[in-house]
């Protein structure tokens, strides 16, 4: 065991000598694999960001939460007949929430009517377009899981009464009160006055399309006054007192609807149920297509990095044959040439694998500086696989080289010019 650790003691000073030696080879091959490195972190560092980033916008929607709808979230084959069934009513969600009371072992929790539109916003000479307004009951406060930035959501009697108050999102807020607090504030929504109760923190983007930030939310009975509460639009969420049984929740929540909304035996289903699962199943084949491409892309990178040191070992091994020859006369065995060039490969991986990460880290701040809605994720994990993948490239492109040499006959090697 002490003769082997001081070969390999003798093969790093060897090595070392060497790439001290031919510092500007040593960097010119290096920056094959730090391209290979860099290439392998960021891809790594973006798939972990934009699966973080899917399952930040899945947890928007709610793992205990069910929509109901005409469409459901996917493929259609029949898009007449979801657009010609019935539109969703509070009157709906009233029966529902009786019908989930009177029922042993229940399953559902409550049941919220939700009307939306795209309204005005404004204040004094502040205007926001285009934001996106809901109708609600004062239960959407039990599925809804943002926290507040300032104020409340408007309780059961502002709710019932149908008092004109309202809960606008951190965009909304922060546009139309850049330097003073909205709460108690009079906005217009559309040209119809409401009053401020609430402010929501900020909860990001789904997916990066639609912004959760650029809302507001009212009473329905508020909501009813002014806008259309029977619009095709218009939805019923379900909370679902138990999310590890959301398969029978939603078997249930079926059989309720349908005596709802009138529907005899044998009648096709007039409404969707929709829930978290059903963006993921359609968001996994995508992620796992980016990972692919991903890997290829810096599969390629790695591969002609080792194609770079294998050759740079191959002239290396060549340049000192008679050094090579020398050693074994003097009683070197194979296994220390082997060692002594798989070491001088692996050190320059080693070396790119390192400049590689830091590049790689200082990119990552840069994007999150520049960009900080854009999903990245930089971690610990990252650095360990760039490190094993250095060694590997190293073996494995230092090998051929390495055990052509420790094969080469001394006398062959001592006469070579």
């Amino acid at each position: 065991m002490r003769r082997f650790l001081n070969e390999f003691l003798e093969c790093f000073r060897i090595a070392e000598a060497q790439i001290r030696a031919n510092k500007l080879r040593s960097v010119l091959t290096a920056l094959g694999v730090i391209i290979g490195i860099v290439a392998v972190t960021l891809m790594g560092t973006a798939i972990r960001g934009i699966d973080a980033g899917f399952q930040n916008s899945l947890a928007m929607l709610g793992d205990d939460v069910l929509y109901v709808q005409r469409f459901p979230w996917g493929p259609v084959d029949d898009f007449w007949n979801y657009l010609n069934r019935p539109a969703f009513t509070p009157a709906q969600a009233e029966r529902l929430n009786r019908v989930i009371a009177h029922t042993e072992n229940t399953l559902l929790a409550v049941a919220v009517p939700v009307a939306q539109r795209a309204t005005t916003v404004k204040i004094d000479d502040a205007k926001l377009s285009g934001v996106f307004t809901l109708g609600v009951t004062a239960d959407y406060e039990r599925l809804n899981t943002a926290e507040y930035q300032l104020g409340r959501f408007f309780n059961e009697a502002e709710s019932n009464a149908g008092r004109e108050v309202c809960v606008l999102g951190a965009d909304v807020a922060e546009a139309l009160f850049p330097n003073r607090s909205p709460l108690a504030a009079v906005v217009q929504f559309n040209g119809h006055p409401f009053t401020v109760v609430g402010v929501f923190a900020k909860q990001g983007a789904f997916l990066g399309l639609f912004s959760f930030d650029n809302l507001a939310v009212i009473p329905i009975s508020a909501y009813a006054k002014f806008f259309s509460v029977r619009d095709q639009n218009a939805q019923i969420r379900v909370k679902v007192r138990d999310k590890t049984r959301l398969a029978d929740a939603r078997e249930e929540l079926t059989g309720a609807l349908r005596l709802v909304r009138g529907q005899l035996p044998g009648e096709r289903d007039n409404f969707s149920i929709n829930g978290q699962q059903a963006f993921k199943a359609q968001l996994d084949p995508i992620k796992q297509g980016i990972a692919l491409a991903g890997l290829f892309i810096t599969g390629l990178s790695l591969f002609v990095g080792a194609i770079g040191i294998m050759n740079i070992t191959f002239v290396s091994v060549k340049e000192r044959t008679k050094e090579i020859g020398t050693r074994k006369a003097l009683g070197a065995r194979r296994r220390s040439i082997l060692m002594q060039f798989l070491i001088e490969a692996v050190s320059i991986c080693l070396i790119g694998g390192v400049v590689g990460m830091v590049v790689s880290f200082l990119l990552f701040l840069g994007i999150r500086a520049g960009a900080p809605n854009f999903p990245v994720e930089f971690s610990a994990g990252l650095v360990v696989v760039s490190v094993i993948v250095s060694v590997l490239t190293g073996i494995v492109s230092g090998f051929a080289p390495a055990w052509g040499a420790s094969r080469l006959d001394p006398v062959v090697a001592l006469r070579y010019e």
